[in-house]
């Protein structure tokens, strides 16, 4: 379901369906991108500052960013981003792990140069299936105002 930007309001919250990380697909994003000990190498992992193999924190964000899109809210009307602000890796993704991600409407404002759109800046929250938050961080987003 496509929201354009008169549809969003400050307050506003969505829940995505959650996913599970499995040991083969942190291992797998970890050797191609950010190959450190901690994320590819259990035994080092094992010894390691966080006691056993974790994801990078750059998969917990494609993820993130992965689940919100399939919400769907802004399939149609999303024009990119700004970039993100305050991102925050709170607690360790681990194997066997669900992520969900609660997606909050920070700020809503029209564009003062271009009528067809506006910025919504949104809050993402990313917790685990213990409802521990592991990752959080805002972005705003470009949103085409309905057509017509």
């Amino acid at each position: 379901m496509t929201m354009w930007f008169e549809d969003f309001a400050v307050g506003q919250r969505f829940e995505t369906p959650g996913v599970t990380l499995s040991e083969a697909q942190i291992l797998d994003f970890a050797f191609q991108y950010d190959p450190q000990p901690f994320h590819i190498d259990k035994p080092a992992a094992e010894a390691g500052p966080f006691g056993g193999l974790i994801s990078s924190g750059f998969q917990t964000l494609a993820v993130s960013f992965r689940l919100t899109y399939q919400l769907g809210l802004i399939a149609e009307s999303g024009m990119g981003a700004f970039g993100m602000d305050e991102l925050r890796w709170q607690q360790p993704v681990r194997p066997g792990d669900t992520l969900k991600v609660v997606l909050s409407v920070l700020e809503v404002r029209a564009s003062g140069s271009k009528p067809d759109r506006g910025f919504v800046t949104f809050g993402y929250e990313t917790f685990n299936q213990n409802g521990e938050k592991v990752m959080s961080f805002r972005a705003a987003q470009i949103v085409r105002r309905r057509p017509g």
